[in-house]
Formats: structure tokens, sequence, C-alpha cells
């Protein structure tokens, strides 16, 4: 009897793969941040998107605002860096959900201040601290509209926060 049900849970377990290679069916991280909308039950997130290197940073923020605007949601441009402790404690509470309600429908176009040098100069983007947040103007500049820098330690992401929300109003 055990050999039975074993037998059967195999022929439905190759079933159900035959199904989803026929139907093609894919598992999330294969799919690209913009090639679907999230499922309408799904509640929105905050989204951060790397920025690839190389291309033209005003080319890229154009293009990335246009797309985000379509899906109706806000870009700002995000510049931090790999040493920069309240960058990480703010990427660290991004990527792990904790700003999802307050910030559901914003996305930063995140830079990396050391890498990103020569594109950041070319969008007007250096700026004395960071992590800097910018909302770009229709040309893919950082605008006057921006928050830079904050404290180290475990408040940096609370001190953030209050001035990101203030930014996107």
């Amino acid at each position: 009897m055990v050999a039975q049900v074993r037998h059967v849970f195999r022929v439905l377990k190759r079933g159900v793969l035959f199904l989803c290679v026929a139907l093609g069916c894919r598992s999330s991280s294969s799919t690209s941040q913009h090639e679907s909308a999230p499922a309408a039950s799904a509640p929105a997130k905050l989204r951060t998107l790397a920025a690839p290197p190389g291309e033209s940073a005003l080319t890229l923020v154009q293009r990335e605002a246009a797309r985000e605007r379509a899906e109706g949601r806000t870009l700002l441009i995000y510049v931090g860096a790999t040493w920069c402790e309240p960058c990480q404690r703010f990427h660290a509470a991004a990527a792990s959900g904790q700003l999802d309600v307050q910030f559901p429908k914003l996305s930063l176009l995140e830079f990396d201040r050391d890498r990103d040098e020569a594109r950041l100069a070319e969008a007007g983007c250096l700026s004395q601290f960071i992590p800097l947040f910018a909302v770009p103007d229709a040309s893919g500049h950082c605008s006057a509209r921006q928050v830079q820098g904050s404290i180290k330690g475990d408040g940096a992401v609370a001190e953030i926060t209050p001035r990101l929300r203030q930014l996107l109003e």
C-alpha cells in the first residue's frame, strides 16, 4: 500500500512539473523588475532598482521615471555607498520590507557614489553628504528637492524616514 501511494505521488509530481514546463511557468527570480505588474492582491511596496553600469544617468533616470510613473509610482534618485553606515541601514530596512507600509509607491533608482561618480556628476547628483535622495527633473538631473545625509547608528532609518516623507509631499 505504501509503495502504491509513493508511486501516485511520483506520478503527480511529474505531471505538475510537465504542466509547469508546458505552460511556461517561471520562478519569481527569473522575471525582471518590470516584466509584469504585481498581482492585484499583493500589497504595494517600496522598490529599489540598481542602476546598471555604463548607461548615461540622464537617459536611465528619464526612462525609469517614465516607467515608474506609468505604474503609478514615484521615482527618486538614491545615492549611497557600501561604506556609508546610514546607507547600509536604510538599504537593509528597505530590503527587509520595513519601509513598505510608509512608502508603498516609492521606487528608488540606486547609484553607488564611488562607482558612479562620473555619471552622478553628469546628472548634477554629487552631494556633500550621503545618502542622497533627490527628485529628478524632466531631463533626468537631480533637482534642488533633495535630502542629504543622516546620523550613524540605530536611529538612521528613523531619522531619514520623516525627511523622505516630506520630500515626497
